[in-house]
């Protein structure tokens, strides 16, 4: 399972790591950030977005279809109330080349099943603990925990 570090870089941007990877997450100068990489929300609809893109791919190399140009564009609305929250996510997915009635459904319900769909249908367990230091002057640490 990988691993995922979100450190504090400055202000309200934060460096995102995963197997070596790194990416930057900020919120836009309208918001108080210096709009140096996607918020965290954006970071949500394009991995649902992305999924759907790889899920597409994997489709279309299956049934020796070609995948050049192959994209998925996302919009996405907030919700007036609260919790604050993704109301609606919009998805196109574009294919390079026009499908056969079956294949169209096959390639839609395959995308449709793809793992961050699944797992905002049936959403995880999080657990959040929160760690801090024991005391001052010493290097231990104490967490505690919630989970929802």
């Amino acid at each position: 399972m990988p691993n995922l570090n979100i450190t504090h870089q400055t202000a309200d941007r934060f460096e995102l790591q995963v197997r070596g990877h790194r990416l930057l997450c900020d919120q836009p100068v309208t918001d108080g950030g210096g709009d140096q990489g996607p918020t965290p929300t954006e970071l949500f609809v394009g991995s649902l977005a992305a999924c759907v893109a790889f899920y597409a791919r994997r489709f279309l190399a299956r049934h020796d279809l070609a995948s050049g140009g192959l994209r998925v564009e996302a919009d996405f609305t907030m919700s007036t109330d609260r919790p604050a929250r993704v109301d609606t996510i919009t998805l196109r997915l574009i294919i390079p080349q026009p499908l056969a009635p079956t294949r169209r459904r096959a390639l839609l319900a395959v995308v449709d099943h793809c793992t961050v769909h699944n797992s905002i249908r049936t959403p995880p367990h999080v657990h959040l603990t929160l760690t801090e230091p024991a005391d001052a002057g010493v290097g231990a640490h104490r967490s505690l925990g919630l989970s929802g």
